[in-house]
């Protein structure tokens, strides 16, 4: 039996796609590397087994603060070697972020193979790092083989969860026929995103849409609608269902979210998170822009009567979205 280390933490974009893949690998040893109180601890937990270490990302401009943050990060290469000769470890994945930096690092001192998965069009520059050290680095597009010259490259795609593949029944009140429209920050929610949409909601509701909006946990202004046809809810935990069923998505261009409205077909109106590392949310939006799958829209520029009258004049005249190819 191959023995599998599965190394992604953090947000859906990291975590969704790492167990994709590891659904898919039925008859492999899996032992998950993550870390405290992130998303994985409530996906994974009860799966695989979870180890953790506490590495974080260089964020900071506190000098005494990245030193601390360098001093994890090689105390975490010696956790990990530790784990990988332990346990027996004959091939690595990761997903990306700063959990990858240590694993691929003490994977490469013991000559075992590490997949690394890039699904953004822009590399990261922990990825752009990272697979000179790694056996072969997967990508989410195509084209972003042209900013890894040095590397080994295959292209993949993004992994995407199985239930997005079978027709799924979604468990909210909503009539056959009305327009649905569903609103996505990511897996942390989009607090910017919220207050537009919320400035929004009722003018669409008054031309017969219905509107579920995810929030996410860190939004104080939950309850401040109140209509039969607007449905707030943190996350939804069948988000097949949701995107299968929309008409219309509004979202953050996270390449996770990209791959699951391509793969329902659902049109979308992004609205990249503008501090995204080297802008990448904006490159993967504009991939879909292109392509005619979705509008783009950038967030300082954004404003609440624009984005009320696109809305509108999609719920009016869907048949606009499919002269748009998407």
């Amino acid at each position: 039996m191959i023995r599998l280390l599965i190394a992604a933490s953090g947000t859906g974009g990291h975590v969704f796609p790492a167990l994709a893949v590891a659904k898919k690998l039925p008859n492999y040893d899996v032992h998950w590397l993550g870390t405290s109180n992130r998303l994985e601890q409530s996906l994974v937990n009860d799966l695989y087994p979870l180890h953790t270490i506490p590495v974080e990302g260089f964020q900071t401009r506190s000098i005494l603060k990245n030193i601390k943050i360098l001093f994890r990060l090689l105390q975490s290469v010696f956790w990990i070697r530790k784990l990988l000769k332990e346990k027996k470890i004959d091939v690595i994945f990761t997903t990306g972020g700063y959990i990858s930096g240590a694993v691929t690092l003490a994977a490469y001192i013991l000559g075992i193979p590490v997949i690394l998965h890039e699904s953004n069009y822009i590399p990261g520059k922990t990825t752009k790092l990272l697979s000179y050290f790694c056996h072969v680095t997967a990508l989410g597009f195509k084209e972003t083989e042209k900013y890894l010259p040095w590397a080994t490259t295959t292209y993949l795609g993004t992994p995407i969860r199985e239930q997005f593949s079978i027709s799924q029944y979604l468990d909210l009140n909503i009539p056959e026929k009305a327009f649905l429209i569903i609103v996505i920050g990511g897996s942390q929610g989009a607090v910017s995103i919220n207050n537009l949409v919320r400035q929004c909601a009722l003018d669409w509701i008054n031309s017969g849409a219905y509107v579920v909006h995810l929030t996410g946990n860190n939004d104080t202004k939950v309850k401040t609608i109140n209509h039969t046809q607007y449905i707030t809810l943190p996350f939804h935990s069948n988000m097949a269902a949701l995107l299968q069923r929309a008409n219309l998505a509004i979202s953050r261009a996270g390449s996770g979210t990209l791959a699951e409205l391509a793969a329902t077909h659902t049109p979308a109106i992004l609205i990249p998170y503008p501090f995204a590392a080297e802008n990448h949310q904006f490159y993967n939006a504009d991939f879909f822009v292109k392509a005619k799958a979705a509008y783009c829209y950038e967030q300082k520029k954004l404003t609440r009567e624009q984005l009320k009258i696109a809305v509108l004049d999609l719920i009016k005249d869907p048949t606009k979205l499919k002269r748009n190819g998407i």
